[in-house]
């Protein structure tokens, strides 16, 4: 609906009712605030003031030393007694006030008089004074809405005031009244106006005043054509801007800058440096200002080269850049992400004799945030205590916002404290530094602090602290902050509840995330929070990318699609992020088909939507599609992103792809990624070692400069999974030396290594120094080592005695240790014991019921075998289907359970044949028995299980004695195993079989694992 006062401002008539009875008065301009229904106050019937404490006047050189207050009394007897000419002689008495308090006592006193009832022109020559000297602007207001008959200039007078301080609400404020009063801005107060317009981005309200200033033939000045054009470019309306340049008969410097600028905001670098040449060409001589805008434009478009060649100009005309100039290069620069180049601008302006100002340190300091470069950081903090603008808010705000963002928070600290004019956004500014380094108490005590002190906090205060509370998990204490936000008059908004979702979803609180997103839409779930709050707020694009990761974690697929459809309702899903959190959510909720679906339809897909699919894949058991993705992104031109090789590392090491994963390594050293290098090495070491290659593993660790300990933890690992405990002691000790504490899981990877080899006496080392020597507490997973290590050398009593020894209860993890130590040494006593707190804990676990039935077969007691098989048969319980994969060249192929569509099965069954007939005369016969066709359907250790396909298909398409490598989803079986042995012995090639718990690498018929997988 348009606005009435601006149509009577565009129309230049007045309507017939008188303004208090204005049927508009509550409804014109609501929208310029939303947050505000009294957005323009109605002028007071009533105005009250009471009399200030009275301070004494200062003497006056224009009144020959004579006390103010004895010239008080004549003033109010002039006020009451003389004429017009003397009441203005008089009025001049206010412009000697020096001070706030002298000026209310006669303003205090006029209004006891009530002189402003009869005498107009006194009040509106109070408006103006209280207007010119920014005394109290709240003052003016109050004053002008008593005034009985108001004149254009006082109105003129608040309105630029209010636009000096950019309190812009308060300039429309008044604005609106004027008009409904019949008094329309003239040429000089219409700038004014259209700068408001500007600022607030009021492009309809603009183009009203536009059409009033059509009617009232003042376009063509250059002042109000100049604010035209700010306008329409602020407002991103490019034509109009241009058809008012166009159309202007006089142009000046200003009017060229300001199209300059407009073409600039577009990205019309091109044109915008047209214009400059047209410019010239016209005879108007750029000014700073001019040049300027160039420079800063071509910057901010990220073309730092043309800004300096641009400068370059400049200097050749005689021209110095000016300090305006250094520093829209400067911010341009740092807007782009060119941190470095703008620390080479900031240096080379000190070269010069303009002094950097406060824009110029404000804009800088994040440079250095974004390299973490203290040490420069603390440079220009000293440069600006050397110039001295250092008692600036923001200056002093963007300080310590770089000192705690480099992690240096007790520098941080003393800035704040130091700091004298504080405001604000700097107390929020410490604030966020206390919830960044985790220090939530010290936050929430600063938030008392500031209370304490007088300063009221905003919506950002307490979105800040919720931050810091919900990703903490304290969910209690994040309600009752909400709660009290409310209760101080704050309006929770979006962000406040985006905060939450996103913070309790990182901090594991799935559960609490959803039900935030359900108060926000409904708040009568009857919900404590939602009771207190009573709110109702629309979920924005990043509140689903905060909710469907919940969903996702909690397994949610119903509601992960009724989100999806909220965001297909609201258009949502163009957004790349909400389409790359959706991609997300249907993977990990195990449906590939609907995350595909998705992932086709994302226009302009990124590298974020392709490393969720290729995640999805990964964790769906399907990596050999993950591969294949990556491949498609590449010929789309996309460039991967240091998470993709994190994504793709294991993924390799899965199928055991060597030959793919010293492709990507070589492709991510040309990539020279520095973001993540020491995870994106651990994942390289991770990955050589489940391909079987220790020497390349090794090498990768050897090469890093600067090891963590999640480096160290690796290539630990990397020697446990091949069954090197030796070796990866000697990790240990090299890394002991070097003072590098280890964590939890680092004796993980020791204990496993114990318990792969054997070595009981190392592990219980390892075990009981823990917590003495290094203190590290042992978890369920040491414990679970410890029975491993136990079971692993046949001392099956003790580990069960270790178990009913344990602070808290088993799970099941380590019962089914247990239970493949009872496999591995035939103890169907123990196993059985072990087998029935597995069947309660996972009651539909296929694998540990064919777990049990392998220690019936090796035990011989074969009926118990049939009737568990039976029983499984019943409960229609389903082994994990078997896949085995096999990279032949740059092709990954995967033989998969119950599937005989490959095109070389029947030369793969033939080697197969010639080689059973072989081991059959080394005596070798198969271990397990198949007892019918359904069993065979059942039984996951078959004759003729995948990983045997795979060494088959690999002796046939690779060079003889070239290694064949191959990848299991699920643990080897005996009779896989033997054979595996057996072949590498009589076809005289290594053979490597990563599967799900160990790397068997055989050779001459000996296992790395010794038999103890």
């Amino acid at each position: 609906m348009i606005c009435a006062a601006m149509e009577i401002l565009h129309s230049g008539s007045l309507p017939s009712h008188p303004f208090p009875s204005s049927p508009f008065s509550d409804t014109c301009f609501l929208h310029l605030s939303p947050h505000n229904r009294n957005f323009f106050p109605l002028p007071k019937s009533k105005f009250r003031v009471s009399t200030p404490r009275i301070t004494g006047f200062k003497h006056s050189t224009v009144s020959n030393h004579i006390h103010p207050q004895t010239l008080l009394p004549s003033f109010v007897d002039t006020l009451t007694n003389s004429s017009p000419t003397e009441i203005g002689d008089s009025i001049s008495l206010l412009n000697r006030c020096s001070t706030l308090s002298e000026f209310r006592q006669i303003h205090a006193r006029i209004v006891k008089l009530n002189a402003l009832k009869w005498k107009s022109s006194i009040g509106n020559k109070l408006v103006m004074l209280y207007s010119k000297n920014q005394w109290s602007l709240e003052d003016a207001r109050k004053l002008l809405d008593e005034i009985p008959k108001r004149t254009v200039p006082a109105y003129a007078a608040l309105i630029r005031s209010y636009c000096r301080s950019e309190q812009w609400d308060e300039l429309f404020s008044v604005f609106r009244l004027m008009v409904y009063e019949g008094m329309f801005p003239d040429k000089y107060l219409v700038p004014t106006i259209l700068k408001a317009c500007s600022a607030m981005l009021l492009l309809r309200i603009g183009k009203m005043v536009h059409g009033f200033v059509i009617r009232k033939s003042v376009e063509s000045d250059v002042f109000v054509g100049n604010a035209l054009i700010h306008l329409y470019s602020n407002c991103g309306d490019l034509g109009s801007s241009r058809s008012v340049f166009d159309s202007m008969q006089e142009r000046d410097v200003v009017s060229w800058t300001a199209l300059i600028s407009a073409y600039m905001e577009e990205g019309l670098l091109d044109e915008a440096k047209h214009i400059f040449h047209l410019m010239e060409l016209d005879g108007v001589k750029p000014d700073l200002i001019s040049w300027s805008a160039l420079l800063s434009g071509f910057a901010r478009n990220g073309e730092i080269d043309l800004a300096l060649e641009t400068l370059e100009e400049m200097r050749e005309r005689g021209l110095q850049p000016s300090v305006n100039s250094w520093n829209g290069i400067i911010s341009g620069c740092v807007q782009n992400g060119y941190l470095e180049d703008a620390l080479d601008m900031f240096s080379r302006m000190l070269w010069y004799p303009e002094d950097p100002n406060i824009i110029s340190v404000a804009s800088i300091l994040p440079a250095c945030t974004g390299l973490k470069a203290l040490r420069l950081g603390k440079a220009i903090h000293g440069i600006a205590l050397k110039h001295g603008i250092f008692g600036n808010v923001y200056v002093e705000g963007s300080v310590i916002d770089m000192y705690s963002k480099c992690g240096y928070y007790d520098y941080a600290e003393k800035v704040f404290v130091k700091a004298e004019n504080k405001n604000t956004a700097m107390w929020n500014e410490m604030i966020a530094a206390y919830v960044n380094e985790g220090k939530v108490e010290d936050a929430l005590g600063l938030l008392r602090s500031m209370q304490k002190d007088g300063w009221k906090p905003d919506v950002i205060t307490y979105n800040t602290i919720l931050s810091g509370h919900a990703r903490n998990g304290l969910k209690t204490q994040a309600f009752e902050l909400l709660s009290e936000m409310v209760q101080m008059g704050l309006k929770p908004n979006v962000v406040s509840f985006n905060i939450l979702i996103s913070g309790f979803q990182q901090s594991g609180l799935s559960y609490e995330a959803l039900k935030v997103f359900r108060i926000m839409q409904s708040p009568s779930d009857g919900c404590n929070p939602s009771e207190v709050l009573n709110l109702s707020m629309r979920p924005n694009p990043i509140t689903i990318t905060g909710a469907l990761p919940a969903c996702a974690d909690l397994n949610l697929w119903c509601q992960g699609k009724e989100i999806h459809g909220y965001t297909l309702r609201n258009c949502f899903e163009p957004n790349i992020f909400v389409s790359s959190a959706l991609v997300d959510m249907y993977a990990k909720c195990h449906d590939m088909d609907s995350a595909n679906k998705v992932f086709f339809r994302i226009d302009g897909r990124n590298t974020v939507s392709w490393n969720a699919l290729m995640a999805g894949y990964i964790n769906n058991k399907q990596p050999e599609e993950a591969l294949k993705l990556f491949l498609e992104m590449l010929g789309e031109g996309l460039q991967p992103s240091s998470i993709t090789f994190m994504i793709l590392f294991p993924a390799c090491g899965d199928i055991a792809a060597i030959r793919f994963g010293r492709g990507l390594h070589g492709y991510a050293a040309k990539c020279q990624l520095d973001e993540l290098k020491n995870a994106i090495a651990s994942a390289l070491i991770d990955m050589y070692a489940k391909c079987g290659s220790i020497l390349d593993a090794k090498s990768v660790f050897d090469s890093e400069v600067e090891k963590d300990v999640p480096l160290w933890n690796a290539m630990i690992s990397a020697f446990s999974v091949h069954g090197m405990a030796r070796n990866a002691f000697s990790v240990f000790e090299q890394m002991e030396l070097l003072g590098i504490l280890p964590d939890h899981i680092t004796f993980v990877a020791l204990l496993s290594a114990c318990a792969r080899d054997g070595l009981v006496e190392e592990g219980w080392k390892y075990f009981n120094s823990m917590e003495i020597s290094y203190g590290v507490a042992a978890t369920l997973e040491h414990y679970t080592c410890m029975v491993g290590i136990l079971g692993g050398a046949g001392l099956l009593d003790e580990a069960l005695d270790f178990i009913r020894q344990l602070p808290y209860p088993p799970d099941a993890c380590m019962w089914a240790t247990l239970l493949q130590a009872c496999r591995v040494h035939s103890n169907p006593e123990i196993g059985e014991r072990a087998a029935k707190a597995l069947f309660e804990l996972e009651p539909d676990n296929a694998t540990n019921y064919m777990l049990l039935s392998n220690i019936y077969v090796s035990s011989g007691m074969w009926d118990f075998a049939k009737n568990l098989r039976s029983f499984m048969r019943g409960r229609k319980l389903l082994t994990i289907k078997e896949c085995s994969y096999l990279t032949v060249g740059s092709h990954i192929c995967a033989f998969k359970g119950g599937e005989s569509s490959h095109p070389e099965l029947e030369e793969i069954l033939e080697t197969w044949d010639k080689l059973a007939r072989k081991m059959e005369l080394s005596g070798y016969f198969p271990l397990d028995p198949v007892f019918d066709d359904e069993e065979k359907e059942l039984d996951p250790f078959s004759c003729l299980h995948t990983e045997k396909l795979a060494i088959c298909f690999g002796i046939i398409s690779s060079n003889a004695y070239r290694p064949v490598h191959v990848s299991k989803n699920i643990r080897m079986c005996i009779d896989c195993h033997t054979s595996a042995k057996l072949i590498s012995k009589i076809d005289g090639r290594e053979i490597f079989v990563k599967d799900v718990c160990f790397y068997h690498h055989m050779k001459d018929g000996i296992c790395s694992c010794q038999d103890r997988w």
